[in-house]
């Protein structure tokens, strides 16, 4: 099931057409993906940019044309030696941490307002450019040669099937991903999901949960119909990045600090 499959579902489940998901799943992935109801599609993007963790499994001695499982054989299996859990593990300590990585040519990533699989398709093999990121953890779970179990928590933008081909590109070997499973997406962990045929209005959760640990301000009545007329309120103390702005326990707006107040970039409503 892909996430468009899973949004359309929702979307009959909740007979409204403001769903919208923070970030596709690989057609073959399984677990976690945070979908946005309503007014709450405009909080997209900070989820989007949240870390993220997987569980992943991956195999040595063959690249393919998409990193992964779903893609064609590039070149010749391996045939010598395996790597030892040692070699393997300095491996993985040169993919932790900030690195740059290329992004996988048949990915959702856009190039001059084309999505990268579609240049594949096109027989475009121009690679992409490398992309700073961050990879918080990776940690091997198992290695039984040709096949590896690992876990990682990564930032924004990073592929797990491209750390697979990476590692195996380090180990000589070349490799691609067979599994992989989201399990969480900043505060949201995917043992508390539910599946999307089982979603009801109750399933539905505060926007305020979309935020994680974003600063709150609490705001006056009068702020908070300034807020909802796009007008700077209050005085920001000196913070440097974005807040939420709430009232009656309710999320007005996401604000960033300007010249000393906060400016609304993100007006939901909430509590009159």
């Amino acid at each position: 099931m892909t996430s468009h499959d899973v949004v359309a579902i929702v979307r009959r489940r909740l007979a409204t057409r403001a769903v919208g998901h923070t970030g596709t799943l690989d057609p073959f992935a399984t677990g976690l993906l945070v979908l946005v109801v309503g007014a709450a599609t405009r909080l997209a993007r900070f989820v989007s940019a949240a870390a993220k963790e997987y569980h992943a499994e991956a195999r040595l001695g063959v690249a393919t044309t998409t990193d992964d499982r779903t893609g064609e054989p590039i070149g010749l299996p391996w045939a010598g030696e395996w790597p030892s859990r040692e070699e393997v593990v300095r491996a993985i300590g040169k993919l932790t941490g900030r690195i740059e990585q290329v992004p996988p040519g048949y990915s959702a990533k856009s190039v001059a307002g084309v999505r990268s699989y579609r240049r594949a398709r096109a027989g475009t093999d121009e690679p992409l450019a490398p992309v700073a990121l961050v990879v918080n953890r990776f940690d091997l779970v198992e290695y039984r040669p040709p096949v590896l179990r690992f876990s990682v928590e990564v930032g924004s933008g990073t592929y797990v099937r491209a750390l697979a081909r990476d590692l195996g590109r380090l180990l000589g070997t070349g490799a691609h991903l067979t599994e992989l499973r989201r399990t969480v997406v900043g505060g949201f962990r995917a043992k508390d999901g539910c599946q999307p045929d089982e979603v009801v209005a109750a399933s539905v959760l505060s926007p305020l949960r979309l935020l994680g640990e974003m600063m709150r301000v609490d705001l006056r009545l009068e702020e908070a119909a300034a807020v909802r007329q796009g007008r700077q309120v209050g005085e920001t103390g000196g913070a440097s990045g974005p807040s939420a702005l709430v009232a009656g326990g309710e999320l007005i707006a996401v604000a960033e600090p300007r010249e000393g107040r906060w400016q609304p970039v993100v007006v939901l409503g909430g509590a009159r």
